[in-house]
């Protein structure tokens, strides 16, 4: 396996940087709309052009702002994925033509080591000639000229890239997703100023994340990935994976935040292990109890972890209070993992991440048919099934059908007259007999296929 080059798009708000990222990679990762400054974060996808791979990074709009600013602090980002980078792809808006934050991007490029491909979107038809013509004085040559909404330009956007496309360097391949040591995909999700981004720039070292006061900074989901070493030092991947905070949804009227809820609720989908990260500050909140009950609905292993725990006040009440909380809140899983961490500390990290490997296990977990049928036995001789109208309903055997999450079946007579108080004893029973702590499972009662029985589904 190789690594892939690494091709980094900038250029000022608002010149359609997204809109090549999403047709480079495919599909609709990165959020685009009309208003600038949509963009904020970095992100990256597998892009493929003409047969060509590569890495492709989509930038902030880069803006001439002080460095505490927040425009300051993406356009920090933005100059960090140049750096990074084989080659950049300096996009101006043809249509528009050139303006004075167009060169002062165009000197800083000047300055920097990384080749520089310049390109002019938007220059179908001849509304983008004169921006093309004015291009040719930032001293990158022809300008690659396309349309990235209509997928124009692609074959001369191949060919400006190609020659700066360095050798291939040969890397350890990543592991099969059921294997143990395969990389950990594991989500950061919680309402806005939770410090989701924050806890992310603490495990990584570095400033890769935009952080600040201001809430709601984070709108794409933006996945970064990482090696963190467990005690006895061995390096294990994990892929993080920041997302948007979530308000309830009846305070989301933006049009851009319910875009970008929806993608967390798609990074949810695309995880193994999420955590729900917690204001210890604040407490456990009912739309935090909304955000646990998406993430199991979903399937997914689930943490809760309390942040700011270095500041928060009475500790011991808090953390009883939000564990007392999820068991009433959460009836549907017992036992999930609940920890305490710090974003600004870094205290409390391992402790996190162990659990997250520790949920992905037991999220991937097969039990065999002769263990899972001996305590199928054990657990209808401690607590026997009901007998509804004076008719007795048998279950026969259960057996395990797939992992992530895992999921069962138990075959026997008139179990669609089951309570369903009945079937929350069997779940309760299998994850505290068979360490399912935590762990969504999906159980379905199943009858012989004759006339007079029906499946239930």
């Amino acid at each position: 396996m190789f690594r892939l080059p690494v091709i980094a798009i900038v250029g000022r708000p608002n010149v359609g940087k997204s809109t090549l990222f999403n047709r480079l990679v495919g599909k609709k990762l990165a959020l685009v709309d009309d208003r600038p400054g949509v963009t904020r974060d970095r992100r990256e996808g597998d892009a493929h052009l003409v047969g060509l791979d590569f890495r492709v990074i989509d930038t902030a709009g880069y803006e001439d702002e002080d460095p505490d600013t927040l425009p300051g602090r993406m356009r920090q980002q933005t100059e960090a994925a140049v750096g990074q980078a084989d080659a950049a792809l300096f996009m101006i808006d043809a249509r528009v033509g050139l303006v004075p934050l167009d060169e002062e991007i165009a000197r800083w490029l000047r300055a920097s080591d990384t080749p520089v491909i310049l390109v002019a979107n938007k220059a179908e038809g001849k509304a983008g000639e004169q921006g093309i013509l004015e291009s040719l004085s930032l001293g990158f040559g022809d300008p690659v000229e396309l349309s990235a909404e209509h997928g124009e330009g692609m074959v001369e956007l191949f060919e400006g890239i190609l020659p700066h496309i360095p050798e291939e360097v040969e890397v350890e391949p990543e592991s099969d997703d059921e294997h143990p040591d395969a990389i950990l995909k594991l989500a950061i999700v919680g309402r806005p100023n939770a410090g989701k981004s924050t806890l992310i720039n603490r495990m990584l070292g570095q400033d890769r994340l935009i952080t600040g006061p201001e809430a709601g900074i984070t709108r794409d989901s933006i996945a970064v990935d990482w090696e963190w070493r467990d005690r006895e030092g061995v390096a294990r991947p994990v892929r993080l994976i920041d997302t948007a905070g979530m308000r309830k949804r009846a305070k989301v009227q933006d049009k851009l935040e319910k875009l970008s809820v929806a993608d967390a609720l798609r990074a949810v989908d695309f995880a193994e292990v999420v955590v729900l990260l917690l204001d210890a500050t604040l407490g456990l909140e009912a739309q935090d109890l909304r955000i646990a009950d998406r993430v199991l609905e979903e399937g997914r292993a689930l943490i809760i972890a309390l942040n700011k725990w270095d500041v928060a006040e009475n500790a011991s009440s808090l953390f009883n209070g939000v564990k007392k909380a999820l068991e009433d809140g959460l009836s549907q899983v017992k036992g999930v993992t609940v920890v305490t961490v710090s974003g600004a500390t870094g205290k409390g990290i391992d402790q996190l991440i162990g659990a997250a490997f520790q949920a992905r296990a037991a999220w991937s977990k097969r039990v065999g048919t002769g263990e899972l049928n001996r305590w199928f036995e054990r657990a209808i001789d401690a607590n026997p099934p009901p007998a509804p109208g004076g008719k007795r309903v048998k279950l026969r055997y259960v057996t395990q059908v797939k992992t992530r999450p895992p999921s069962f079946v138990i075959f026997g007579t008139r179990v669609d007259q089951l309570p369903a108080s009945y079937e929350r004893y069997l779940l309760n029973s299998m994850r505290r007999d068979l360490d399912f702590d935590g762990v969504p499972l999906r159980l379905t009662m199943r009858a012989p296929k004759n006339p007079f029985d029906q499946d239930r589904n």
